[in-house]
């Protein structure tokens, strides 16, 4: 029986428990039972004393999820030596090789069957990475003149959309081939947009991850 333990490890180790499973076996046919099972002894009393409802677990891993990627963001964001476009450049960079992207491909979670998640993660781009990380970015591309768009809010939320949810491989179940072919149209549509960002080191790490999250289904 786990005892005694400090409440910020608890809530670390339910969360970590709960987010592997969810990758694993999907929210749906995730269990509190299962949780409590692959927790060495934690009591369902001591889950509940922190979190209650399963939803609420996966409102907990959705948020420490997208911590470390807004940290990222916003510490990018505010860095005064890069122009707009830069900026952009830098973050698909830093996101397409964080190191917990490849744990998460090799766990291949079946997003089909993690729709909660899935929903998680659009919540998130939409209200807000794209209007508090990249439509300030959008916003000095333009004033420095290296962005061209009318339309910065909805240009920051398209080019997270594309990036996070239609690039995704894990959602659409693309091969290397298609995630090739979807990373140059995203590139061809970013040129449009005076945004020549992407460049052939984001490419085969793409290709990296596509082939990593094949071999893991």
């Amino acid at each position: 029986m786990v005892r005694n333990k400090r409440p910020e490890e608890t809530v670390n180790l339910i969360l970590t428990t709960a987010f592997r499973l969810f990758m694993e076996k999907g929210y749906e046919h995730t269990s509190i039972q299962d949780i409590i099972d692959q927790l060495g002894g934690l009591s369902k009393g001591a889950i509940y004393h922190h979190f209650k409802s399963k939803e609420d677990i996966l409102e907990a891993v959705s948020d420490r999820m997208t911590a470390e990627s807004n940290q990222m963001l916003a510490k990018i964001r505010d860095r005064s030596d890069l122009t707009g476009r830069e900026k952009l450049k830098t973050i698909f960079k830093a996101s397409i090789n964080r190191p917990v992207q490849a744990d998460i491909f090799t766990v291949a979670p079946d997003f089909h069957n993690n729709p909660k998640l899935l929903f998680s993660l659009l919540h998130d781009t939409i209200e807000n990475a794209a209007p508090n990380y990249i439509l300030p970015i959008m916003k000095q591309g333009i004033a420095d003149g290296s962005i061209e768009t009318d339309y910065p809010e909805q240009l920051a939320e398209l080019v997270l959309l594309a990036a996070n949810v239609w690039m995704n491989p894990m959602i659409f179940d693309s091969t290397e081939e298609e995630s090739y072919r979807k990373f140059m149209v995203f590139g061809q549509m970013l040129r449009g947009f005076g945004l020549d960002i992407l460049d052939g080191e984001m490419l085969e790490r793409l290709r990296e991850l596509a082939s990593i999250y094949q071999k893991s289904k």
